[in-house]
């Protein structure tokens, strides 16, 4: 590195001592070392993958000419050569990041390959969703075994395409709650990243797998009342929302606090969806029957979730002023009393409508304040997509239409240029 190259001409100029250029070199030393120890990881595990899929391409090419016997040697072989590898690597390289994470995910997919060909050797019956709950808990173990955070990372995706295949995709559907127990049964090890290695890689893509994963299950839960629906990923994005204001992930970048990120743009992607009167219409046709209503799996995953949502709520801010709350974190709450109304009365489009110009108007207020472009043009965005969606959605001329949109390009310019032009006087 060039610093490195200047630091005995700083040292002969007296700049620096020679104690404070070992310490220089010391750190980059260091630094140097850790990006190839994460190199070393990235490529032992990319390795590892490619090198079990020549196996099986290897094995598929002469897989006809093969008797029973042994293409069912040639089933397990690659199970046992990555169990042979993990026991290798816990009995001689157990501190090595790189040989856990490498032969966790060769076995990984040695248990998916051998149980395939053990089923298509021996004709037995089953469907995909068998197959891979039979796969993950037969894996669940290595994440702790192995302390393996990349097999994690499979099990998540592994759980959840199967809640999508057995409740989405399959007919008859069936319950997904065994999803839940999984997910359960993996959260420790994301609990064990947290207190052990909060800032790694492999935090930040848990911190992203782990609400998606969520996201895309919770839809499973819902059975013969979808419209309420609504309200639990309301309350769900309220509640990643809140999480992601937590000491922990406020620290974050935005790139890292998922959280955040999935909660604010959940919660306005159904704000806007619902700014709409459609939905409002259909929903005042239903008849829902209040005892219906309370035992429903939907009601259930709404109660839980706004529950852990209030709760979280009233401890981030019971200390704090009123003045200091987020535009989006109420909103959860807020939401459900416009479901209630909306199940009568056409007030509560209106009430939607004003509820995001209103978050769009406080984040622009809140990035004034805090001298953020960023949060600024985000308030500013959210006033555009609302303006978009009345665009569609009302009687307003073309006229009056155009005359929206210059305003909002107006305000754009203007915001961005007092802001800029107060830095400047600041500087």
């Amino acid at each position: 590195m060039s610093i490195l190259k200047e630091i005995p001409e700083l040292v002969e100029a007296d700049v620096i001592s020679q104690d404070t250029a070992e310490k220089i070199r010391d750190y980059y030393r260091q630094k140097g070392g850790q990006s190839q120890g994460k190199l070393f990881i990235i490529f032992g595990i990319l390795g590892a993958i490619l090198v079990g899929l020549g196996i099986m391409l290897i094995i598929a090419h002469n897989w006809d000419d093969l008797s029973r016997t042994s293409k069912t040697g040639l089933a397990f072989l690659p199970l046992i050569a990555g169990q042979a590898l993990c026991v290798f690597t816990l009995v001689k390289k157990e501190v090595s990041v790189a040989w856990r994470e490498s032969a966790s995910a060769f076995l990984f997919f040695a248990v998916g390959a051998s149980i395939s060909l053990i089923s298509q050797i021996y004709h037995i019956p089953g469907n995909l969703g068998a197959f891979i709950l039979t796969w993950m808990l037969l894996c669940l173990p290595l994440i702790y075994l192995m302390k393996s955070s990349v097999t994690s990372l499979l099990y998540l995706i592994g759980i959840t395409y199967y809640a999508g295949e057995t409740c989405y995709w399959s007919h008859p559907s069936s319950e997904s709650y065994i999803y839940w127990i999984l997910l359960l049964l993996a959260l420790p090890h994301y609990y064990l990243l947290y207190k052990k290695r909060p800032e790694s890689n492999f935090m930040i893509f848990h911190n992203w797998l782990v609400p998606l994963s969520i996201i895309i299950t919770l839809g499973t839960v819902s059975k013969s009342m979808e419209e309420l629906m609504f309200v639990a990923y309301t309350s769900l994005f309220g509640l990643f929302y809140l999480i992601g204001n937590t000491p922990f992930f406020k620290r974050q970048s935005p790139r890292n606090n998922a959280y955040l990120t999935l909660g604010s743009l959940g919660t306005l992607s159904i704000l806007l969806t619902l700014s709409f009167n459609r939905f409002w219409e259909k929903l005042r046709t239903r008849d829902l029957q209040f005892y219906d209503v309370i035992s429903s799996p939907e009601f259930i995953a709404i109660l839980i979730i706004s529950l852990m949502g209030a709760g979280l709520l009233y401890l981030l801010r019971k200390n704090k002023p009123f003045t200091d709350i987020q535009p989006t974190e109420p909103v959860f709450i807020l939401f459900i009393f416009i479901f209630v109304i909306g199940l009568s009365s056409p007030l509560s489009v209106v009430l939607v409508n004003f509820l995001v110009f209103t978050i769009g108007v406080l984040t622009i207020k809140s990035g004034a304040k805090l001298n953020h472009l960023g949060i600024l043009n985000y308030g500013l965005l959210i006033i555009m997509a609302l303006v978009i969606c009345k665009f569609f959605d009302s009687n307003l001329t073309f006229v009056t239409r155009g005359i929206l949109f210059v305003s909002v390009g107006v305000g754009f310019f203007v915001a961005n240029y007092l802001m800029l032009k107060k830095r400047n006087k600041h500087e």
